[in-house]
């Protein structure tokens, strides 16, 4: 396996900046946002460490001088929009920009491509389905021709208000992911696996690795501690924000022994990318590096330096 950063947390750095960064802590490699250039939509959105909208021949060298010099990997391209969207517009805008993103995948030979499939939260899983064969057969084929692969993010997004009743992320859990698959059954589509959203959801993390395993593209080490208080006050359907908190990894309720065992028994080779989202750390950059440090510290004892 191989140690890496999601580079949404730290969008105060140049693309260079977080290249040196990430070969200074010995890192492996990084998933680099690629939102439009533009103000975020949401926390953790909006982030730009390439802009696939002007990425010109010219670029490409640059981006694979950088990789080169610094002796880092990239593991991913992210963009996580909701291409589903009950805003008709909303929606168009972001499957052409995730078209865009496989296809800056395919130009600088990077291997996957991170995201949300999307959901209209208004419609059941079942409604919803026709929509994401239309959307989804449209940007799976153009991953084929690319031979780029798509890593869907299992997050709910559904931890608020506005994102009730149904959230805005159908790939949340093995039943809907084994009606994913049938319906699209290219290899090239499977999962970026965050064992957080796990950890709330009350589900087992290692039996979908072992059944998922070959759909298991890429991986975020984020960790997730649960409020048995407010889980006791608001129960699990409350807004799952009152009784969950995301952590570094180490500083939640994910198992990580067994995790790391279940993905090391599947044969798992890939990128294992730290996603720094808890609050705890946010309140400089100095902070947030510090939260990257500390996380590789810990996620080093299962996945050492080769």
């Amino acid at each position: 396996m191989k140690l890496g950063l999601a580079s949404a947390i730290l969008p105060d750095m140049t693309l260079e900046e977080l290249f040196r960064f990430a070969a200074n802590e010995g890192l492996d490699c990084l998933e680099l946002m690629c939102w439009p250039a533009g103000k975020a939509e949401r926390r953790y959105a909006g982030v730009t460490h390439i802009d696939v909208a002007d990425l010109t021949l010219q670029k490409v060298h640059e981006v694979n001088d950088l990789r080169r010099s610094y002796g880092v990997e990239i593991s991913a391209l992210g963009y996580y929009p909701n291409v589903l969207s009950p805003d008709e517009d909303e929606a168009r805008r972001s499957a052409t920009h995730l078209a865009r993103v496989i296809e800056a995948a395919e130009a600088l030979e990077v291997p996957c491509v991170t995201t949300f499939v999307g959901r209209d939260q208004h419609k059941t899983i079942d409604e919803n389905w026709p929509a994401f064969e239309r959307v989804w057969g449209a940007l799976l084929a153009r991953a084929e021709a690319a031979w780029v692969k798509i890593g869907i993010e299992n997050c709910p997004m559904l931890f608020t208000a506005d994102e009730w009743p149904g959230g805005k992320n159908l790939a949340t859990s093995p039943a809907i992911w084994r009606r994913m698959f049938s319906t699209f059954p290219t290899a090239r589509f499977g999962l970026n696996f965050d064992p957080s959203h796990f950890v709330w959801q009350g589900m087992d993390a290692c039996a979908a690795i072992r059944e998922f395993a070959p759909r298991l593209h890429h991986i975020h080490a984020k960790d997730a501690r649960i409020d048995r208080g407010g889980m006791a006050e608001h129960g699990v359907l409350g807004f799952p924000n009152r009784y969950h908190t995301p952590k570094l990894p180490g500083m939640g309720d994910v198992a990580w022994g067994p995790f790391f065992g279940a993905l090391t028994d599947a044969g798992y080779n890939g990128a294992v990318c730290i996603e720094v989202e808890d609050r705890a750390y946010e309140a400089s950059l100095a902070d947030r590096k510090r939260a990257v440090r500390q996380s590789i510290w810990f996620l080093r004892q299962y996945i050492p330096h080769s």
